[in-house]
């Protein structure tokens, strides 16, 4: 899901310093210090025995499933749930890791299979699975719900099981998945960028060979850092592992981390949060339609951006800046002019809904929660969706894979890991983005599309950076194999059932071309 937010001073900064994150479901940003939040089981054979110091870490069950079903669009539709671990080894093929996979299938010939990851990185699957496009789902992350709501799952009409497979991968040290080689290992091999890129697409790998689906249509889907992985994945399968993709959906993708730099010259930080915080503005209003956000991004690209760049030279054009910013966003004029209209986001976050004593989510800033520490110079309380999402989410994945599909396992589910965030190595694989390989994979492949998608309200991985993204890229025959999509809400769009459905309707559309 998402990117984490930090303690820090700025989105900007954010971005540089966390690579980073619960935006699949959810998973940069501004100031807030979060805080942490069948079978009977077989023994692994003595081979795959770790020799670290987790091998007393007892095995994991073997693998477990259940026939269920749903009602989708009038009729039944059966499938099979299967959750099982696969082993991710060193370079001396020792198993260093086990990576927990949840797989829903359904019967029938030329089936499609799309694999899906959240992000973080320190995020389960659990986002994308239970909140967006698996076949149950749990109501979480809008604008009053609580964290002690009954987690009770019920069926999903935004899934895609009925035109695609779906196979979620939880990352080495996120829902069940685990490292068994001590903290200095785990960190080479799991919690740095090209290393999480190799070993994930291996899974990728691994997971058609055992279950003979190399001959599949095969996709991915990546929320937030998922979306910065798809790429990479995407072209490191393609290129390393022989495996091509046919397509690949980026679900407010955390792509290119170099696109908000230099916020004291450049007009891009400011380009990029503008429209989402007047779309925010629109909603509140029962203002926001497309017709409405192509005015906003059309001023954006043009008069304000020019009006920036003029800076001081042209002080009249800078104050009718500031009155149209003021009017799009529906801010405090003093806190606009103050701001020579270029909105930070923290301060937003806390300025948008300060007389109510309230503080907005930067995953959508019309969902709120009350401000603990109101006072305080910086935010102090935790992030308002992620405050309300991981226990409802943790309660309904552990209650699904223990009891219902019988999976027993002894340990603990992490949906929003900050130990494997604290420990991730933000190096400059990761500040390089995954756009390089985006043009290089669609560039290999003539037939592959992809689909970015985002909310309109997302400040975590807001829209307009795709945009101005996608808009830089050569355009290599077929200008729609690389489109971007926006709906009404924000990082994670898909709690709102008429962006769910959306969704569903645009991936089919782009599966179809196949």
């Amino acid at each position: 899901m998402y990117l984490i937010p930090m303690n820090v001073p700025r989105i900007q900064d954010f971005h540089a310093r966390l690579a980073l994150l619960v935006c699949s479901l959810f998973l940069t940003m501004p100031a807030a210090r979060l805080a942490a939040q069948a079978e009977k089981p077989a023994a692994a054979p003595a081979a795959e025995k770790p020799t670290a110091d987790k091998a007393a870490l007892p095995p994991l069950p073997a693998d477990a499933h259940v026939q269920q079903s749903i009602q989708l669009d009038g009729k039944t539709l059966r499938y099979t749930v299967n959750v099982g671990a696969l082993p991710v080894r060193d370079k001396d093929g020792k198993v260093a890791g086990e990576v927990v996979v949840t797989a829903y299938t359904v019967d029938g010939e030329n089936r499609p299979v799309t694999f899906a990851l959240n992000g973080g990185p320190g995020a389960s699957s659990v986002y994308l699975n239970f909140g967006a496009i698996g076949p149950k789902r749990i109501q979480a992350g809008n604008e009053g719900d609580s964290p002690s709501d009954p987690a009770v799952l019920s069926d999903n009409p935004g899934t895609w099981l009925d035109f695609t497979d779906l196979v979620f991968i939880d990352p080495v040290g996120t829902g069940f998945s685990r490292s068994l080689v001590a903290e200095a290992e785990a960190k080479k091999l799991f919690y740095s960028t090209t290393p999480d890129i190799q070993y994930l697409s291996r899974v990728v790998y691994d997971w058609l060979v055992k279950n003979s689906r190399l001959g599949s249509k095969k996709y991915l889907v990546g929320e937030s850092y998922g979306g910065f992985r798809g790429p990479r994945v995407t072209h490191y399968l393609q290129s390393e592992l022989g495996v091509a993709l046919n397509g690949v959906v980026l679900v407010s993708p955390y792509l290119n981390p170099s696109v908000d730099e230099n916020e004291d010259l450049s007009p891009l930080p400011w380009m990029m949060t503008l429209p989402s915080i007047a779309a925010a503005r629109l909603e509140r209003e029962n203002k926001l339609t497309p017709q409405a956000m192509a005015e906003v991004i059309a001023y954006t690209r043009g008069e304000y951006a020019t009006t920036l760049l003029k800076g001081r030279s042209d002080p009249e054009a800078t104050q009718k800046m500031i009155q149209h910013v003021t009017e799009l966003t529906a801010l405090d004029p003093s806190f606009v002019k103050y701001a020579g209209g270029r909105l930070e986001t923290g301060a937003y976050l806390r300025e948008a809904h300060r007389e109510e004593g309230k503080l907005s989510s930067v995953y959508d800033s019309n969902v709120t929660s009350f401000d603990p520490f109101p006072f305080a110079p910086e935010q102090r309380a935790n992030d308002p969706i992620l405050a309300s999402i991981v226990a409802p989410l943790t309660t309904a994945m552990v209650d699904f894979v223990t009891r219902t599909v019988g999976w027993k396992v002894d340990a603990r589910y992490n949906a929003l890991s900050y130990e494997v965030n604290r420990m991730w190595d933000r190096d400059n694989d990761l500040r390089k983005g995954s756009v390089p390989d985006l043009r290089e994979a669609v560039a290999a492949d003539p037939k592959l599309r992809v689909l970015i998608v985002h909310g309109w309200n997302d400040l975590s991985c807001p829209f307009m950076g795709s945009v101005l993204t996608v808009d830089q890229m050569p355009v290599m025959g077929d200008p729609t194999r690389v489109a971007v999509h926006e709906y009404p809400g924000g990082h994670m769009f898909y709690t709102r059932p008429s962006s769910r459905a959306a969704l569903r309707k645009d991936v089919m559309e782009m599966y179809n071309k196949h």
